[in-house]
Order: C-alpha cells, then structure tokens, then sequence
C-alpha cells in the first residue's frame, strides 16, 4: 500500500517528463528528420525524465521538496536533465547512425544542456505546481501521504494569499496617503 501510495503522487511528474520527451520527437520530425529517428528520440529522453519526474513528486512527497521553491528542483534538474539528454543523443546516435556524436564533446555537450536544464525546470515546476494539487485533492481520500502533501500545498496557498492582501492593503494605504497629502497642499 505504501509503495502505491508513493507512485501515485510521483504520477504527475512521470506524466510531465514522458510528455516532454514525446514532444522531442515531434521536433525532430518538424526538423525534417525520418519517423524512426523521431521515435528513438522520443523515447530515449521519455523515458528518462519520465524516470525523473516520478523521482521529482517522491522526494516532494517525502518533503525533501517544498511546493513553490524553486532552487532544489532547479538543482535537481541541473543535473538529469543534461544526462537525459546525454542518454537520448547516445541511444539515438548509436540507434540511427552506428555512433555516438556529441557536438563540443562530452563536456561542451553537458555545459550546454545545464544551461537549457534551467528553462526545462521552470517549465517543469511551472506545469507540476498546477497539476498536482487538483491530483491530490483526488487522491487524499484514500492516500495518506497525498492528504498531507496536499496540506502542505494548502499552506504554501495561504501564505501566499495573506503576503498579496498584505501588500494590497500597503498600496491602498500609501495611496490613500498621497491623496491626503496632496489635498493638504
């Protein structure tokens, strides 16, 4: 029960990883490339950030994450996503072409994929940040660890909420100010 439990808030994230490497091979084919390199792209970089993103929503669900903060998941993906990207170009060099060719070499090749890793773990966030609190208003019923991970993302709401009223009401206040001094003059 609890490993089912633990694969079903890493569901999100697998599902978000295995779609962004899908659309890798819709790419490759809008580059003109043939279906059967579309297909091995594809699914050389689904399969790992799928992989990923299921680890993503595990260790957010062992709160070794917190929803809303950015830095450790931008960490985390500062590092798979250049080696997902390192196992896709070698399965597909070797699939398609017999050899591995990496452009700038090995190191230039994950220099390059750290940078694109950032930008892939904003949208990554971004996408998972929307999805998983309507999944686990689903699955709290009868998970658990999805009823307090949800309730953990019901005070990142809260907070959040109360910090915007808090910085409306400083506004509505400077201004009302302003007028008032104005008006004194």
């Amino acid at each position: 029960m609890l490993m089912r439990n633990r694969a079903e808030i890493a569901l999100p994230g697998a599902l978000i990883g295995v779609v962004a490497g899908a659309m890798a091979g819709g790419l490759t084919l809008f580059a003109g490339q043939s279906v059967s390199w579309a297909v091995v792209s594809s699914l050389a970089l689904a399969l790992p950030l799928g992989l990923l993103g299921a680890g993503y929503g595990m260790l957010l669900g062992q709160r070794l994450f917190r929803p809303g903060v950015f830095a450790p998941a931008g960490l985390y993906w500062l590092v798979g996503f250049p080696l997902s990207r390192l196992l896709q170009e070698t399965i597909t060099g070797l699939a398609i072409f017999g050899q591995i060719t990496l452009p700038g070499g090995v190191l230039g090749f994950l220099a390059y994929q750290a940078m694109v890793s950032l930008g892939f773990a904003i949208g990554f966030i971004w996408v998972h940040e929307r999805l998983m609190p309507h999944w686990l208003m689903r699955l709290r019923e009868r998970n658990p660890q999805a009823r307090e991970l949800f309730a953990v993302y019901v005070e990142h709401a809260e907070a959040m909420w109360t910090a915007k009223e808090r910085r409306r009401a400083q506004t509505r206040a400077q201004r009302t100010q302003t007028r008032a001094q104005r008006g004194a003059r």
